[in-house]
């Protein structure tokens, strides 16, 4: 199973990204699809997660109204859509994949830098 996030960079302060986490080894459609960060000197934390449908979307409070998850089954892609970026949202952003049944992250992607500058 291999889970490779990408289209981070650098980002002014107000901006915007759009990464991607592109899964291969597994049935997509039957995970739910996470994504995590872990900013400078600090633990991993959860940004939000989306379910196989796509149409029950969480998010973490810090990102709540500003970033959007969304799932491609067909491609068996996920992404996170971040717009008015903000200097604390600097990370290193990650996937993850959770069985269903079990609502537990089997697997985990290596992760995409977002740098973002005041």
């Amino acid at each position: 199973v291999q889970l490779q996030a990408s289209g981070g960079g650098l980002v002014q302060a107000g901006g915007s990204l759009r990464l991607s986490c592109a899964a291969s080894g597994l049935t997509f459609s039957s995970y739910t699809m996470g994504w995590f960060r872990q900013a400078p000197g600090k633990g991993r934390a959860v940004v939000g997660h989306v379910d196989w449908s796509g149409e029950r979307p969480y998010y973490a409070d810090s990102v709540k109204g500003r970033f959007t998850i969304s799932r491609d089954n067909a491609r068996n892609t996920v992404y996170l859509q971040m717009n008015s970026l903000k200097p604390e949202d600097t990370a290193v952003y990650s996937c993850g994949a959770a069985g269903l049944r079990t609502g537990r992250y089997e697997y985990w992607g290596q992760g995409t830098l977002v740098t973002v500058s005041s």
